[in-house]
């Protein structure tokens, strides 16, 4: 199954219609679609790919041989495998010196384990010849600490090299839900906000069961393929993992500032800044600012949050009832622990696919104006779930998420109102109300409802997802 990927694919293909040497890092998290991303590009065109792994340096050169011998076939390679990478990079430059070739390195990071000059030999290579000629070559990795440090920073010796990168982002809720198109949009919604947009994720939920079915039996199952995945990705990232434990965890229940973190994990505020700033490397966790400030290397309101949906839910509630887990009670983890918490979860994954949904539909022009920015805001007291304006803040919306089984009333409206007094650019500026609700709203506040309050439910949101596939 390929999803979405679209505007990735694009900007490959216009990089490979310029029909000059190209080298591309492509990075991110495993699980979240780069290879599947590099074969859809590469199927149709003249290509060779390798996925490096954990084998020796004469297994991997034997591997990568056979694969340029299936291409070129070439029958002096079948006995004679190359020797070492200078001979096989030199023959790939002969082999793409007039005609157009794809060569993938999938796993890139494997290759340097067994030689930690592997990227000086390629920069070597590169500037003796392949940047001559047609050859489309791509470095891809899953671990983002060494593709960055090594790769893309100054220090690498392919520094200055490479003609593009791509960072691929595990996807948004629109392009999830396509995994799930049969299901109601609640059951999107839980789906994605319990798994997040890796697809390998995605991809162990049976369409046919229901949320916590799914959860019981792909999560909650020592043998489950989700059931230990954080640990074994923490684990290849990390040098000190029960650390980040203690940290992810203490984010997962709330505790969004850095001395809340500190006072829930037990660990040094130092070692909590220093770990926080791995995380957000890893792109695990984010710093969010109120959606107001001016200056925001420099603000003091940062929040901490997990943005990966499924490490989320696995600190959750996984993580802290292994125990249970491990003794075959799963039924009460799922019973006690999960489904009595699980619309206060799904609330604040509500309000990013509000955010997104803002988004799709302002890009068909149903918002009364351009959105510039969009997201939350916070001050002293006062939180409001969205707030997006235009360019010089002329206009201005205010919304409110509720994931709720009542419907939203005309007291929900006035709350949102009182609060919004507090915006100092409200006396200056077209402001514009709006309401996201999980279950409807109701007769009077319909009823109630301007110009300058808009509604939106969830077959609204439906509907922007089934516009977003035509």
């Amino acid at each position: 199954m390929f999803y979405d990927r679209n505007n990735e694919l694009k900007r490959l293909n216009q990089r490979y219609q310029q029909k000059k040497a190209q080298f591309i890092i492509v990075y991110g998290r495993r699980r979240v679609g780069k290879t599947e991303l590099l074969i859809q590009f590469a199927k149709d065109k003249p290509h060779i790919y390798f996925l490096a792994d954990l084998s020796s340096e004469k297994e991997q050169l034997a591997s990568f041989s056979e694969r340029i011998q299936l291409f070129a076939q070439d029958p002096a390679i079948i006995n004679n495998p190359f020797s070492n990478w200078q001979a096989l990079f030199s023959y790939l430059r002969n082999l793409s010196h007039n005609k157009q070739l794809i060569v993938i390195i999938d796993e890139y990071q494997y290759l340097q384990v067994n030689n930690k000059a592997i990227s000086s030999i390629i920069q070597k290579a590169w500037d003796e010849g392949l940047k001559e000629t047609q050859i489309f070559l791509i470095l891809c990795g899953s671990y983002i600490s060494f593709m960055e440090n090594e790769l893309l920073a100054y220090k690498s010796p392919l520094y200055g090299r490479r003609t593009g990168q791509f960072y691929i982002e595990p996807l948004k809720f629109f392009e999830a839900a396509q995994f799930f198109s049969k299901r109601n949009i609640i059951d999107q919604i839980q789906i994605y906000g319990v798994l997040g947009g890796a697809p390998a994720y995605l991809l162990q939920f049976d369409p046919r069961y229901s949320l916590t079915k799914n959860i019981e039996q792909n999560i909650l199952q020592p043998d489950a393929f989700l059931y230990n995945e954080p640990l074994f990705l923490l684990m290849q990232e990390l040098r000190e993992p029960r650390n980040y434990f203690a940290i992810l965890k203490a984010i997962s229940f709330g505790a969004n500032r850095i001395n809340d973190i500190v006072q829930s994990s037990g660990l040094d505020r130092g070692m909590v800044v220093k770990y926080l700033e791995t995380l957000q490397n890893l792109r695990i966790v984010k710093r969010e600012l109120p959606v107001q400030e001016k200056k925001p290397e420099k603000s003091r309101k940062g929040i901490y949050i997990i943005q990966d949906h499924f490490f989320r839910f696995w600190f959750r509630f996984v993580f802290p009832n292994l125990g249970f887990i491990e003794e075959n009670r799963h039924d009460y983890v799922l019973r006690e622990k999960i489904i009595p918490q699980l619309n206060q979860y799904i609330g604040p994954i509500f309000e990013n696919v509000c955010i997104e949904f803002l988004k799709a539909i302002n890009l068909r022009g149903k918002i009364p104006f351009e959105i510039f920015k969009i997201g939350r805001y916070w001050e002293k007291r006062t939180e409001i779930d969205i707030i997006a304006y235009d360019q010089n803040k002329k206009n201005i919306l205010i919304g409110e998420c509720k994931w709720s089984n009542k419907k939203v009333g005309t007291d929900i409206l006035e709350n949102l109102i009182e609060k919004s007094k507090e915006l100092n650019e409200i006396h200056e500026a077209q402001i514009y109300y709006a309401l996201f609700s999980k279950s409807g709203f109701t007769k009077a506040l319909k009823d109630q409802t301007g110009s300058h309050v808009l509604l939106f439910d969830l077959k609204d949101i439906e509907k922007a997802s089934k516009d977003k596939l035509r």
